[in-house]
């Protein structure tokens, strides 16, 4: 469909079937976190899903090109980037597969019961409080975790799933640790995990997948360099992780 720019908007190629993407460079702007966790996603055609916190609405935008799901219902706190989001998804007419709760996830219930959901996914803030501040309230939010407390994040996750429902999450390396034992106490079992590196030697994002009331036992996948060794982008397709 046609769409009207709002000043300081842009619209942005995916490079995956047609798909573009509005960014508005005021607010947080996709990295490749989202790339990295929407190509790990694997779901099946009757998956019904649930976002927690989809920003632009990038990673299920990008799950459409990839693979066949019901729906996915894409859960915001800001009420910008709600919009922002909703408009993505029309932009790239998929409001029969993606739509836009303009909630913080917390409030699920309001709109859905528990153990509702196959799948869940989030590529969460996960800096800490104590780190450095944006000037950009929206930016803030999207980026540090007292918005979204890692133990609400696992909770939250645990309480929409339905038993062996699967759980992908993206959150920095050096807080995997605390990720993991989190997980594990809401009964969400890491299955398979992997870290990435940004070509100079740096660990950077853990990916889980983990599993609501799975058994013991993790597959740890090899690691992927994101970068090369300038730091320019690779192409994460070209991996053996991605379709």
């Amino acid at each position: 469909m046609d769409v009207r720019l709002e000043k300081d908007e842009r619209i942005e190629d995916l490079q995956c079937k047609n798909l573009r993407i509005i960014q508005n460079k005021n607010y947080y702007t996709f990295t490749s976190d989202s790339v990295i966790l929407a190509n790990f996603i694997k779901l099946k055609k009757s998956d019904v899903c649930a976002e927690i916190g989809t920003g632009c609405g990038v990673i299920p935008i990008l799950l459409s090109a990839k693979t066949e799901f019901d729906k996915v219902y894409a859960f915001e706190l800001q009420d910008e980037m709600a919009r922002l989001a909703e408009k993505n998804v029309l932009f790239n007419d998929l409001e029969d597969k993606i739509v836009v709760v303009s909630d913080d996830v917390r409030n699920f219930r309001q709109h859905f019961n528990a153990e509702s959901f196959d799948v869940v996914f989030s590529n969460p803030p996960y800096m800490r409080g104590d780190t450095a501040r944006n000037a950009s309230s929206i930016r803030d939010k999207a980026r540090h975790d007292e918005s979204l407390p890692i133990g609400d994040l696992c909770r939250t996750a645990y309480t929409m799933l339905k038993f062996g429902g699967r759980f992908f999450v993206v959150y920095s390396a050096s807080r995997s640790a605390e990720l993991i034992y989190t997980l594990m106490e809401n009964n969400l079992e890491p299955k398979k995990m992997f870290f990435t590196e940004n070509g100079k030697g740096k660990i950077v994002l853990v990916v889980i997948e983990a599993v609501k009331g799975g058994k013991h036992g993790v597959e740890v996948l090899p690691q992927l360099q994101t970068n090369d060794a300038k730091g320019d982008y690779l192409e994460l397709l070209r991996t053996k992780y991605f379709v």
